[in-house]
């Protein structure tokens, strides 16, 4: 129960396709590249047996998915892991969902013997709520690469030790 919501996070399956569409149509920082990027490893994740790429969904009482996260092992790494994508739908932020994927995951890394997360955002005014909440749960900025998506818009980078 979060915010007073009974949300469950499990992982992404086939049935969820839909429901993601919803969603990724729903998010404001999906609606261009990242969206498409998206729908790309959803369907990569989706049906081949081998992917880099893992998939949970926050999910409501009556099977509605309401938030994901997509993370993966970083190649040539002892157990550093980058965290690619976080979001919730919209009507459902500010309610300790991605809080609960983002638990999840770290979890699930620990198991596999992880121990570092590693995520990179961008210093746009879009992604403000992001570099927001990446600090509250114990992620640090450890680099930052000016201009590096284009002028005026920089790299951020958010680690933490698990």
């Amino acid at each position: 129960m979060v915010g007073g919501l009974s949300v469950t996070v499990r992982s992404l399956v086939a049935k969820d396709r839909s429901g993601m569409d919803i969603l990724l149509s729903r998010i404001k920082e999906f609606d261009g590249e990242d969206g498409k990027v998206a729908n790309e490893l959803l369907d990569i994740y989706l049906t081949q047996t081998t992917q880099d790429y893992e998939f949970l969904v926050a999910e409501t009482q009556n099977g509605h998915v309401i938030g994901f996260i997509c993370y993966g092992h970083t190649p040539l790494t002892e157990g550093t892991y980058d965290l690619y994508w976080i979001a919730v739908d919209p009507d459902f932020a500010g309610r300790g969902v991605g809080q609960q994927l983002l638990a999840e995951m770290e979890k699930l890394i620990r198991v596999a013997a992880g121990r570092l997360v590693v995520i990179e955002t961008s210093s746009s005014p879009l992604y403000t709520s992001a570099r927001n909440f990446y600090p509250k749960n114990g992620y640090h900025l450890a680099e930052t690469i000016s201009d590096f998506y284009r002028p005026g818009e920089d790299r951020l980078t958010y680690v933490k030790v698990l």
